[in-house]
């Protein structure tokens, strides 16, 4: 569904049946006090004169009682004609099947749990997008673009309607359930408020936040960012890397997005996990998957970078893995 400036065809429909409805109770009303009708022959005529059918009447009308009758004609006449347009425009312009799909995808969202929620959709937010897809990770995008939201519709990605920087929007989005928050929002300033409400609504949630410049970056990670990436900065480190190693720029990129056959994971170590305990050496994840371990990030310490043979696995560690996806999900799905 779209929102313009202009009273969308959905909002009409809903505002032309509340008149309808209201129509209803006035006429039961004025049938009431002006005839002294029961409640059932009070709605038998307010039924019979808005649909102008032309029944019989229950008894013949007062003066005040006809004079009721013709502005209750008038009226409901006027509400059929724009309910009909209405229902005709919705019809046109796909209208009832957007209404539907977009309560079915609400219903989805809802039941979403460990999920991402990516704050806004432009370059950036397209790019994580494309990547998720690609890795089968469920999201949720908060837009309000119609470009981005029509985009978002024809792939039938899941999608809020709304300012990512307000609480509505992140609660439909499923905050408290999600596993964390991307925000790829263009104003450093949208970015560090989201940055604080998503945090205030879910203090367990990771936070991913965009930064342009230094400054921007100590102001998310003060505002409760678990990290924080600069796309421009990244962007000049990288062609900076591809003029002067072209080769290792040309491998990280195969890698990381398995373009060789090989990608780059991180697996959590769970409890009692019968590799607890063991050196890498010990371990025999190498010669039993042909996956290489080239990090280990402890609790509270920082990423040991190409861990020596003989380092100790333990719960809870984080393992940065090099392998083929098969040998990734085999290791994973054993480990868990």
């Amino acid at each position: 569904m779209k929102e313009n400036d202009s009273m969308s065809p959905t909002k009409k429909f809903f505002i032309t049946i509340g008149i309808l409805i209201a129509l209803m109770v006035v006429g039961m009303l004025g049938f009431i006090f002006l005839e002294d009708y029961t409640p059932l022959d009070a709605l038998y005529m307010t039924v019979i004169t808005l649909s102008t059918v032309g029944f019989k009447e229950v008894r013949e009308l007062s003066p005040q009682g006809e004079v009721f009758v013709i502005f209750l004609i008038i009226l409901g006449v006027i509400s059929a004609t724009l309910v009909m347009s209405t229902i005709g425009q919705m019809i046109l312009e796909g209208q009832i099947r957007e209404i539907f799909g977009r309560r079915r995808m609400d219903s989805k969202i809802k039941v979403l749990k460990d999920h991402y929620i990516i704050a806004g959709f432009g370059r950036v937010g397209r790019q994580v997008v494309d990547e998720f897809v690609e890795r089968k990770v469920p999201f949720v995008v908060i837009e309000k673009e119609e470009g981005a939201l029509d985009y978002l519709n024809r792939h039938d990605y899941y999608y809020i309607i709304g300012e990512a920087t307000e609480d509505d929007s992140l609660i439909a989005a499923g905050i408290e359930r999600a596993n964390a928050l991307v925000s790829t929002l263009p104003s450093e300033a949208d970015n560090v408020y989201l940055t604080l409400t998503a945090r205030h609504i879910n203090p367990n949630l990771y936070i991913i936040g965009r930064a342009d410049n230094p400054g921007g970056e100590k102001k998310l990670m003060r505002a409760g960012a678990n990290s924080v990436v600069s796309p421009h900065i990244l962007g000049g480190m990288r062609m900076a890397m591809s003029a002067l190693r072209p080769n290792v720029v040309d491998f990280m990129q195969m890698t990381a997005l398995g373009g060789s056959g090989l990608s780059i994971e991180e697996v959590a170590v769970p409890p009692k996990c019968h590799f607890s305990g063991k050196s890498l050496v010990q371990s025999k994840i190498k010669a039993e998957y042909g996956i290489t371990i080239i990090g280990i990030k402890k609790p509270g310490k920082k990423m040991q970078i190409n861990p020596p043979p003989d380092a100790i696995i333990e719960e809870e560690d984080i393992l940065v893995l090099v392998g083929s996806q098969d040998q990734l999900e085999k290791l994973s799905s054993e480990m868990s």
